[in-house]
């Protein structure tokens, strides 16, 4: 697998990309921002994951963060020293898929960026045979993985777009959060359900519709199909 690894730090990115290297990991260092962002292109570049470290010289390792999401589906997962719950919710909201916070023993590493390249890997949970689901002025495009409410398109995260879709196959079920979880994130780490709580809460925002997606608590979610 291809790797980019964003890291301002030569020392550490030497002795980690010698540890990725020894793992079958091809690693390609970007020392800034701009230089991640330049290897990126076009279309992720063959890169199967992101390594972003936060503390960059040029660009808040957020706002990078943002811009790959933009450019590419490439997986990101961040590597920082903030530990705040804060920050890491508000860098599951720019598209990143995990948080490393240092430091960082290597095989946890190691098995996250393997968990993330699973979950791509069997990213599309939408196998349905229509090409687009219609909910009202909610419009799902399923090839393009598009939406958009009365015409306009709404920029939604590669996650936030896999649950949309999930939640919108069977209008009015409920999905139990646990099976969210399994067949969105593909894994059962139950730190996740406070990503699923703020995923939820980004695509009510985002679509502008608080009542699309109904809570049923102590169970799950369920979709509410909107009058067309």
């Amino acid at each position: 697998m291809r790797l980019l690894l964003v890291e301002d730090d030569n020392h550490v990115a030497a002795a980690l990309s010698a540890v990725l290297a020894k793992h079958g990991f091809q690693v390609t260092h970007a020392r800034s921002g701009e230089e991640a962002l330049q290897a990126l292109v076009p279309e992720g570049n063959g890169f199967g994951v992101v390594l972003l470290d936060l503390g960059l010289p040029d660009q808040d390792g957020y706002e990078v963060c943002g811009k790959i999401r933009k450019r590419t589906s490439t997986p990101v997962i961040m590597v920082t020293a903030r530990s705040d719950v804060r920050s890491r919710i508000h860098g599951l909201n720019l598209g990143a898929d995990d948080y490393v916070v240092k430091p960082y023993d290597t095989g946890e590493l190691l098995a996250r960026i393997h968990a993330v390249s699973r979950r791509t890997a069997h990213e599309d949970p939408t196998t349905v045979g229509e090409s687009a689901l219609l909910l009202g002025p909610v419009r799902i495009e399923l090839p393009t993985r598009q939406v958009s409410v009365d015409g306009s398109v709404v920029q939604l995260t590669r996650k936030e777009f896999d649950l949309l879709a999930l939640l919108a196959q069977r209008p009015g079920v409920v999905f139990r959060r646990e099976q969210i979880i399994s067949e969105v994130w593909r894994t059962s780490w139950e730190g996740t359900g406070r990503t699923l709580e703020v995923h939820v809460a980004s695509l009510r925002a985002k679509l502008r519709m608080p009542a699309l997606i109904e809570t049923v608590r102590g169970v799950g979610y369920r979709l509410v199909a909107p009058a067309a």
